[in-house]
């Protein structure tokens, strides 16, 4: 009886371990959709090419996108992308975690921020990772 106790508190307990969670949340009075062009910073430890994936996935929601190693862009911009993205090994390498802020082309501060973790049964292609980062961002 003991055991079945113990059974029937620990499943929920697993299947909380293994929801993905997406969240956003933008700064007081922040309107993205005033934005226009954005650059998209390269995360220095990154050599997967995550910064090209969320700049293209930019264009494709209408935006002007460029990317590059520079933290800040070369040229005037309403946004700078910043990321971390996050890797685990399960058999194979994936991205569990991509964290994506918006920040003020002149001033670096922060306007949104996007979270997406997806565990090893959920995982997603780090281009399915952008994509509902981004949507998440941007919706």
């Amino acid at each position: 009886m003991h055991r079945l106790i113990r059974a029937t508190l620990l499943i929920p307990l697993l299947l909380l371990a293994a929801c993905a969670t997406q969240t956003a949340s933008r700064a007081p009075d922040t309107d993205l959709s005033s934005l226009k062009t954005f650059y998209v910073a390269r995360l220095p430890a990154d050599h997967r090419g995550i910064q090209q994936l969320i700049s293209a996935r930019l264009q494709q929601l209408g935006y002007r996108s460029t990317w590059g190693d520079a933290q800040t862009s070369p040229s005037p911009v309403d946004a700078v992308i910043t990321y971390q993205d996050r890797w685990m090994w399960d058999i194979t390498m994936y991205m569990i975690r991509l964290d994506v802020q918006v920040r003020d082309g002149r001033t670096g501060a922060i306007l949104a921020y996007g979270e997406v973790t997806r565990p090893s049964l959920q995982r997603k292609s780090p281009q399915g990772m952008v994509d509902q980062t981004l949507g998440e961002l941007f919706k």
